[in-house]
């Protein structure tokens, strides 16, 4: 997230939306990322989604690991060091959202908002999940957010990233499709 954030060229929509937040407010990019994900959770009670260990994590860890990250990078020089990391930062993202939903210790809260959704109004998950990022996108940008080639490619390339990284990074187990919940 902070590699996508330094670059400059573009945020996944729900970082657009988080970085929309934080330029209306005084608080850090991480500390909105877990108000935001906290806010998120309270969304899965009506839905009666359970969360994991990995869940709560997710929320506490990223927003803290992005806000000293953001910190500790240098602002990149030039076209190619922000191209660098933007793509370093899609990539990395990736493997990320494969490790932690392959650890089967709970989805993120935005994963599990869109699979209780999709459980609860019997829609499909291509309508769900594209409704929630549509809608996330644009109140974020409507809000200040970063919306650029970044974006366009974080769309495009996340879930074939995701696709080949799952298998090599998911911990055997049951037979549960992974991140779903059903058999």
């Amino acid at each position: 997230m902070a590699l996508m954030i330094v670059s400059g060229l573009g945020l996944d929509p729900w970082d657009v939306f988080h970085e929309g937040v934080t330029a209306r407010t005084p608080l850090t990019f991480g500390t909105v990322t877990i108000l935001v994900g906290a806010a998120v959770l309270l969304t899965w009670i009506p839905l009666r989604q359970r969360p994991g260990v990995g869940t709560v994590s997710n929320v506490v860890v990223i927003g803290i690991a992005v806000d000293v990250s953001i910190w500790a990078l240098p602002s990149p020089g030039g076209l190619a060091t922000q191209a660098l990391f933007l793509v370093g930062g899609v990539v990395l993202n990736a493997v990320a959202t494969a490790a932690y939903i392959g650890a089967r210790l709970g989805p993120g809260p935005r994963d599990g908002l869109m699979t209780g959704l999709v459980r609860r109004t019997g829609r499909s998950v291509r309508l769900v999940r594209t409704s929630l990022e549509v809608t996330v996108l644009a109140v974020g940008w409507l809000l200040g957010g970063t919306v650029g080639v970044g974006t366009v490619l974080y769309a495009l390339s996340i879930g074939p990233l995701v696709h080949v990284l799952m298998p090599r990074l998911t911990v055997p187990g049951d037979r549960r499709p992974v991140g779903t919940g059903v058999r």
